[in-house]
């Protein structure tokens, strides 16, 4: 399996932990049948990288809805699963987003409060008190605003599934793209304007804390401020249509 890429970074590896960018459009873990995952590469990768015959250990302590694309932190033994597990499931990890939503926010910031309940695939905005519910927290800032769009940074206070998509619908800014939330329209290869931009935990094993950002995606719809290097290409079609050839493993 051809995994590493100049243009697919690793952003960090230790004995506990590689962080690693996720393109929009791979699924985290395995799924149907010969369809590759973000898991596998991980192990894949590693086992290549240090000739290791056995099995490698990679676990998954938070997930990226497969539309989305940013940075994701894999522990690499039990010790760290385990320790990042707990700072995610206790709020203590900071994770900041960028959105390109529909539409145009009335403030420069803005907090939001709903309550999620899970339908099928979805999750819907609910009365508070609703059984099955929980509250789900942002804050946002407006970067920029070209026409009908708006450039977002978007910080969680809570981790809900679809949090961040189904509170800026209800808010009435769905992320472009996403037809699921109510966007007029779909993207290209289906993938959503949703990045993972920044993430900020404790090392699991030693005193000192980390903090990771991906560059800006060369595809994402929205005009880089500066000239970042190291750019990534945004979804996994795109660096199929540069060659890079993926295959499943076991």
């Amino acid at each position: 399996m051809f995994f590493f890429h100049p243009r697919w970074p690793v952003f960090y590896e230790d004995n506990h932990v590689l962080v690693l960018y996720k393109p929009a459009g791979l699924i985290m873990q395995r799924g149907p049948k010969g369809k590759i995952n973000f898991v596998d590469l991980a192990r894949v990768w590693l086992k290549d990288r240090h000739g290791k015959p056995g099995n490698v250990f990679v676990g998954m302590v938070h997930r990226l809805d497969a539309p989305v694309a940013g940075v994701m932190v894999l522990p690499k033994t039990s010790k760290a699963a385990s320790r990042l597990s707990s700072q995610f499931r206790e709020n203590q990890v900071v994770k900041t987003y960028l959105a390109v939503v529909e539409g145009r926010p009335e403030s420069q910031s803005g907090a939001l409060t709903h309550h999620l309940v899970r339908r099928g695939r979805l999750s819907i905005v609910v009365p508070g008190g609703t059984p099955g519910s929980q509250e789900a927290r942002l804050s946002y800032r407006v970067f920029e605003t070209r026409g009908k769009r708006s450039l977002l940074e978007v910080n969680l206070e809570t981790g809900r599934r679809h949090q961040i998509r189904a509170q800026l619908a209800s808010a009435g800014l769905p992320v472009a793209g996403d037809v699921s939330y109510g966007a007029p329209r779909p993207m290209r290869d289906g993938r959503i304007a949703l990045l993972a931009r920044e993430l900020a935990c404790r090392h699991p094993t030693r005193v000192e804390p980390l903090r990771f950002s991906t560059p800006l995606p060369k595809g994402w719809p929205w005009p880089a401020r500066s000239r970042e290097s190291g750019r990534p290409l945004w979804t996994l079609e795109d660096f199929e249509r540069e060659g890079l050839t993926l295959r499943h493993h076991g």
